[in-house]
């Protein structure tokens, strides 16, 4: 029955287990408020952050492959080739079938693509200020440690 003793003795056992109060929700809320920052900052670029996931890849190494981008993103799910086709659309990629092995296609940055990388990392540096302002730069390495070592255990 509600209200119960043993009601309250569950909820302390289970507590770290339940929303809002287990780890999982928080690192979802936390991804779901950065993610909507970000998406206002980069609204007047037309972009969304997956947009510039992708040209992060491709600023650090271009011509990779729709897969070589999946693979560094750790994307799960076929949902890069429609990005892909957007950014393609707008001008920021072009696609090319690679010279040795014409099943593999190759994503290159265009004009317009490499002159965002002088534009959006400031604005991803800002969205990461709001975020973790008052967080300590000691705290953030360790739960950006963190994060790493979720991230391989359920890999």
């Amino acid at each position: 029955m509600p209200g119960s003793s043993s009601d309250s003795e569950f909820i302390q056992q289970w507590r770290d287990c339940l929303a809002p109060y287990n780890l999982g929700y928080k690192l979802k809320l936390a991804s779901q408020l950065m993610y909507r920052e970000f998406l206002d900052r980069l609204e007047p670029h037309g972009l969304t952050p997956f947009h510039y996931l992708v040209l992060c890849c491709l600023w650090e190494e271009d011509g990779l492959s729709t897969s070589g981008i999946a693979d560094k993103l750790k994307q799960l799910g076929a949902t890069l080739t429609g990005v892909v086709d957007r950014m393609e659309e707008r001008n920021l990629v072009h696609r090319e079938r690679d010279s040795k092995d014409r099943r593999i296609v190759r994503i290159w940055l265009t004009a317009e693509g490499k002159r965002l990388a002088t534009v959006l990392p400031p604005i991803a540096a800002e969205t990461i200020a709001k975020a973790t302002q008052n967080v300590p730069n000691a705290d953030r390495e360790v739960v950006s440690r963190v994060l790493d070592r979720i991230v391989a255990n359920l890999f």
